[in-house]
């Protein structure tokens, strides 16, 4: 049998963890002492006409400041209908003599206090109290009034109302309590509010953490192998440093089509798979933004084996590759190359395409229309 029984209420909630951490810590300072209650063991004899039944076991639970004492006597019932003597003017029914005898009440209706205070005045040396209907043989510590002397003990509700029912078929029943086995309560209601509470916060943080740390490793590990696998494809793209008397720095040669600017001598550029060329400073930055060629759109980055979302991940394919390949630009760097607004890089573009029977063919042109449906791999 279960004599111990704490209810847990739920945590009470807060804006945020720490508010509901320092609160119930207060709270678990003040409240959650240690103390110790004692069981009852209790020898109940039945007289039946010439027969004496007995029972005996540890079935009830001194209150809080109970005397603690063995105690005999009979048990006598408040007169009338209602059994939780809280009023003063409860009567008892008992013999005309001078031994001890303990009151049985129900608990409700009124304090412990009150019912234990009622039974004495009446002259009670004990007070039996059961617990409500439907908790079975269920009991708790009860805190309560000191009374000098005076046993008060609790006992489950069907233990309390078979004894209601014997007495009141005219049985007398007597009681020997006995001091029984004493437990330490560490945990009340506020303490189990606290320790859930906190547990669960602490769990939310430790699973937190260990997922961020997770994602951020896992995250790492990819643009790690990302940066290896640009870093081999940028390798695999011809480089080229144009001299004197190249046709790209000729009178009638085009600009780079990503800053506008002539191609001079001594400028390196890249050669894309699509067999365009660019600025290297001006390409590399482009392609780990947009992953085509500004001219054809060929799709460089899948040209060259590589599979990577280029909108989502624009900023930091950037910096990441800044890192990896000194000769490709930060993003503050490639602003300062491509001061022109958009709308004026693309009205040149536009007449550059327009004018583009006035000036020979360049490598560029010559290898636009190939480069728009074909994108070989280097």
């Amino acid at each position: 049998m279960s004599l111990l029984k704490i209810g847990t209420p739920r945590p009470t909630p807060a804006s945020s963890w720490l508010v509901t951490f320092s609160v119930l810590w207060f709270l678990s300072q003040n409240c959650c002492r240690a103390s110790a209650v004692w069981t009852a063991y209790m020898n109940i004899t039945f007289h039946v006409g010439n027969r004496v039944l007995s029972e005996l076991g540890e079935t009830g639970l001194y209150g809080r400041s109970s005397a603690l004492k063995r105690l005999a006597g009979v048990i006598v019932l408040p007169d009338g209908k209602t059994q939780n003597a809280c009023s003063p003017n409860t009567r008892f029914s008992r013999l005309r003599n001078s031994e001890p005898w303990l009151a049985l009440v129900e608990r409700g209706s009124c304090p412990f206090t009150q019912k234990i205070k009622v039974a004495v005045e009446k002259g009670a040396s004990g007070v039996i109290i059961y617990n409500f209907p439907g908790t079975g043989n269920q009991v708790f510590p009860m805190s309560h009034q000191a009374f000098e002397d005076i046993v008060v003990v609790m006992i489950g509700n069907l233990k309390g109302t078979e004894i209601l029912n014997l007495i009141r078929k005219g049985v007398h029943v007597t009681v020997m309590v006995e001091v029984g086995r004493k437990h330490i309560i560490w945990l009340n209601h506020y303490f189990v509010s606290f320790v859930i509470v906190t547990t669960a916060t602490l769990a939310y943080f430790v699973f937190y953490n260990i997922r961020r740390l997770w994602v951020a490793r896992i995250q790492n590990r990819r643009w790690q192998r990302l940066a290896t696998d640009l870093k081999m494809a940028f390798g695999q793209l011809e480089l080229r440093v144009l001299k004197e008397g190249d046709e790209e720095v000729g009178p009638h040669a085009d600009s780079c089509v990503v800053c506008f600017e002539l191609y001079k001598p001594n400028d390196t550029v890249r050669v894309l798979t699509c067999k365009h060329f660019f600025h290297k400073n001006c390409i590399d930055p482009w392609i780990l933004a947009h992953g085509t060629c500004p001219m054809c759109k060929c799709d460089i980055l899948k040209a060259l084996g590589i599979q990577v979302d280029v909108e989502e991940g624009t900023e930091s394919l950037q910096v990441l590759m800044s890192d990896e390949l000194p000769g490709i630009l930060s993003p503050s760097e490639e602003g300062t190359n491509n001061e022109l607004p958009a709308a004026t890089r693309l009205e040149k573009l536009t007449h550059a395409e327009e004018g583009g029977e006035e000036h020979p063919t360049s490598q560029n042109d010559g290898q636009s229309n190939a480069g728009t449906e074909v994108c070989p791999s280097p």
